[in-house]
């Protein structure tokens, strides 16, 4: 989906694809037909918007074969899709019974993520619309914490480095610039936009910023337009936005409340769950842990890292941080000009929701992701851009 900007600029919004899980290119083409098509039609549009996830093997196969390339640009028109950005986080096995820590493997210390991403950048090259010069892949905040030191550490920094004279070289051969977006998640070595400012003002490269993801921005209680002005302020660039909503508890000490919280504490993903006090951000690296008595302070609200749907937040006594998105949002592109030009709905979890709330099937999954960016598509209207045919 495209919207007119009141500067003239276009400003794109997606859904991302990891929500459906596949590993293979066939895996891909099958999600255009079964899902991507479905929740174009539901919305009435000619033209949808999607951010490709590709995993280590699809992406190997379509940077390897042109003909695959060629095959999958082809069968995205032919659906009226449009790809102007790619999820490069998750690396192989993200739809695995359990995900938790591998989804933080391999990270920016070894070659297969450089590898992996180079690649990506080269597909999407073949995959953005004729009339699109600029793509961007988001990719993870360097590393998980627990294993990095200062020699993973400096190889972190120089694949950067070599991917930023990749970008370059690519942009000279073929005329269309992609840009890369460090995604700060809770737990990482990049947790919070904070902490992107000094690995990413040592790179110091116009084509490598930071992905903001407005759930990951919630959990961390960062406030938006703090965040945001940092990014401002030290020229990073906001190279795309991520558009989720984290769960939140007002009164985590309430019995309710923990039993309300422990139906979303499931085996796949991790839930980090932070709570601000007055000594500083607390938290533990997943849900349940949280709720093992003690574990957290619990006079101030919690929040856990599980991307609920936008347009549906949890019953109460829960909620969701969908004003954390609003604000941040009337921040990226509320302004005289965009932050940023690439919007991605992101929520991955509808099959993690507690058993009550997951949908039944193809046709419910479509209703909820046409539902989350018809939410995004009035937001964005009501802040004064204009959808396009």
């Amino acid at each position: 989906m495209r919207f007119r900007h009141p500067d003239g600029s276009a400003v794109h919004l997606a859904y991302c694809t990891n929500v459906h899980p596949a590993e293979t290119l066939d895996g891909v083409l099958a999600q255009l037909r079964e899902h991507c098509e479905p929740v174009r039609r539901r919305l009435g549009r000619d033209r949808l918007g999607i951010g490709l996830w590709l995993a280590k093997d699809a992406a190997h196969a379509l940077v390897s074969d042109p003909s695959a390339l060629r095959g999958l640009r082809t069968e995205l028109d032919r659906r009226g899709l449009e790809v102007v950005t790619l999820n490069g986080f998750p690396y192989e096995g993200f739809g695995a019974e359990e995900v938790k820590y591998r989804v933080y493997r391999p990270d920016w210390a070894d070659p297969e993520r450089l590898d992996h991403t180079t690649a990506l950048a080269r597909v999407l090259v073949g995959l953005l619309p004729d009339d699109i010069t600029e793509g961007t892949v988001s990719t993870l905040p360097l590393a998980w914490r627990t294993a990095y030191d200062d020699a993973r550490a400096a190889k972190a920094q120089a694949a950067l480095l070599t991917l930023g004279e990749r970008l370059d070289a690519l942009a000279e051969l073929t005329g269309r610039s992609i840009r890369v977006g460090l995604e700060p998640e809770p737990g990482c070595v990049v947790e919070t936009t904070g902490d992107a400012l000094a690995p990413l003002t040592a790179i110091a490269h116009h084509r490598i910023g930071i992905c903001v993801d407005t759930c990951h921005l919630a959990t961390s209680f960062e406030d938006p337009h703090t965040a945001l002005d940092a990014l401002t302020t030290a020229r990073v660039p906001i190279v795309k936005s991520q558009l989720s909503a984290a769960l939140h508890a007002e009164h985590p000490h309430l019995p309710e409340v923990r039993r309300a919280l422990a139906a979303f504490d499931e085996p796949r993903f991790l839930h980090q769950t932070r709570t601000a006090t007055a000594s500083g951000l607390r938290g533990t690296d997943d849900l349940g842990e949280a709720l093992v008595a003690g574990a957290l302070p619990n006079a101030a609200p919690w929040r856990a890292h599980f991307h609920v749907p936008l347009h549906a937040a949890p019953a109460a006594p829960l909620t969701s941080t969908l004003p954390v998105l609003r604000t941040a949002l009337t921040r990226l592109v509320g302004g005289p000009h965009p932050l940023t030009r690439h919007l991605e709905v992101e929520t991955y979890t509808w099959q993690a929701l507690p058993s009550d709330l997951r949908p039944r099937g193809r046709t419910q999954l479509a209703d909820g992701i046409a539902a989350e960016l018809t939410l995004a598509r009035d937001l964005l209207t009501d802040l004064g851009l204009k959808e396009l045919p």
